[in-house]
């Protein structure tokens, strides 16, 4: 077979991580689309990105040129950048350092992104925390919950 060929599709979720400055909802929308720019800077495809203030969710398909390792580490280093020009109130802002990566089957994509979609219905009823863990186990993630929340 003479070329690479890949269809990849992650489910990113990550934290801010100052508790006390969160993603403001008049800046989402930005931050979202910003975030889809650098997505796409990276031969990649953003399907879906939301969150709450707290929190974001990607979904995307990963270039088979990047590790997930590299392409979450850049999606991080340049929205944080970015936020920080949106004013003092985002000056001291700051990604957490982990994340969690998700595979995503092709036939769970609409489902993946529909549950991405409704972010804010849904953390009306569950924390960032639970939900987090759930996926986690879902998942069957082995983990140490001492230094999930660091």
């Amino acid at each position: 077979m003479s070329q690479s060929l890949s269809k990849l599709y992650v489910h990113i979720i990550f934290h801010v991580k100052n508790e006390q400055i969160h993603i403001r909802p008049e800046d989402e929308n930005e931050l979202y689309a910003y975030m889809g720019g650098i997505i796409k800077q990276h031969d990649s495809f953003p399907v879906r990105i939301n969150g709450i203030g707290n929190h974001v969710h990607v979904l995307s398909t990963l270039s088979k040129n990047l590790s997930l390792a590299r392409f979450v580490e850049e999606i991080k280093k340049n929205s944080s950048r970015w936020i920080k020009t949106k004013g003092v109130y985002y000056e001291h802002f700051a990604w957490q350092g982990g994340y969690a990566g998700f595979s995503v089957s092709q036939s769970k994509v609409a489902v993946v992104g529909k549950y991405i979609e409704r972010q804010k219905e849904h953390h009306r009823t569950v924390s960032f925390r639970d939900e987090y863990l759930t996926f986690l186990r879902e998942y069957t993630v082995s983990f140490d919950e001492n230094y999930l929340w660091k």
